[in-house]
């Protein structure tokens, strides 16, 4: 047998095929990351200005001309009116301007994320200097010291999505792809709805009571985790159900590829690029780091559509997961194990 008849032997055109889309997925993975983390920049940060009535128009309109446009700064009626927006995760920061002296007074909120929280006071503190006025930073949300770079959030995220589509995958493999009828497919979506249970259990854990690196409750983030878990796992139950063993890719692409570097973990939302910074709060790991930080450091304010995304996604994955499983398929090749076991039997 020549060497060109072996080689197509040995490597058949869907094996071509799934080489060529894993080579695809890895010149993705290099573009979107890179592409979201390589230059971040501040671009229209919501930030609140609090002046007396005669200055308060020049001042936020002298914000909005900025080069860059790195604020998109409005009116707050006082510093109390901005503590709670800031808290309430409408704004990032607000700037308090004192008519009686020369120095201001900077709200920030590093729970919501480090690097920005920090280039919002080098870029005030700058802006004064330059009118011979100083600047007070007060930090109404701060992050854990046990938190660094308040990035405990997104990796307990992270790690909950990897154990949504894990989980998934592996049950295609063992059993198939695509369910083989309806009551099939609701014990993949109970085996699955366990494992988030415990996974989400197991993270809040972790990330509480063991290692101290997120305040808030843990009963919040056991119930957030579960929600991630199965929102992910259900979708990728239902892209395998629709496309076969490609669904498992498919998953990869939406999780890893564009959720991960458009989650606002490393880079808060406001610091990455127009695309990134569109796609990341409708995506499981984006929804699931927001809404993490709010438990940890904003008393679960402002994720309410963080939320309602999740749910989303884990309402329409398990739909379409027992949708297609009523639908007649070709019979799958058993896999390799199962045979063996059959034949210990």
């Amino acid at each position: 047998m020549s060497l060109v008849d072996e080689l197509k032997s040995a490597v058949t055109p869907r094996a071509a095929l799934l080489v060529v889309g894993v080579f695809a997925l890895q010149l993705l993975f290099i573009t979107s990351y890179v592409g979201a983390l390589h230059s971040p920049k501040p671009t229209d940060v919501p930030f609140g200005v609090v002046a007396p009535q005669q200055l308060s128009p020049a001042l936020t309109e002298r914000l909005a001309q900025l080069p860059g446009d790195p604020l998109d700064p409005r009116a707050v009626a006082n510093e109390a009116e901005a503590r709670d927006q800031v808290l309430n995760r409408d704004i990032d920061g607000a700037l308090i301007v004192d008519p009686r002296g020369r120095t201001d007074t900077l709200l920030v909120a590093s729970g919501g994320g480090k690097v920005l929280s920090a280039t919002l006071e080098a870029m005030i503190t700058k802006l004064e200097a330059a009118d011979q006025r100083r600047v007070r930073t007060v930090d109404v949300a701060p992050a854990s010291s046990q938190d660094f770079n308040g990035l405990s959030a997104f990796y307990l995220v992270i790690g909950w999505c990897v154990g949504g589509y894990i989980c998934a995958a592996i049950l295609a493999i063992s059993a198939g792809s695509r369910p083989a009828n309806r009551e099939r497919a609701i014990i993949r979506l109970g085996v699955l709805a366990l494992y988030s249970a415990l996974g989400g259990l197991g993270g809040a854990i972790i990330v509480g009571p063991v290692l101290g690196a997120l305040p808030g409750s843990v009963a919040a983030l056991w119930g957030l985790g579960t929600l991630v878990v199965f929102a992910v796992g259900a979708a990728t139950l239902a892209l395998q159900a629709v496309f076969g063993i490609v669904g498992i890719g498919l998953a990869i692409l939406l999780i890893v590829i564009a959720g991960n570097p458009s989650a606002g973990g490393a880079f808060p939302l406001p610091m990455l690029p127009p695309f990134w910074r569109a796609i990341g709060p409708y995506l499981p790991p984006g929804a699931g780091t927001w809404a993490a930080r709010s438990i940890a450091y904003f008393k679960g304010n402002g994720m309410t559509a963080s939320m309602v995304v999740l749910s989303v996604w884990a309402i329409v994955g398990a739909a379409v997961t027992l949708v297609m499983s009523s639908v007649r398929w070709k019979p799958e090749p058993v896999p390799v194990a199962a045979e063996v076991g059959e034949v210990r039997r």
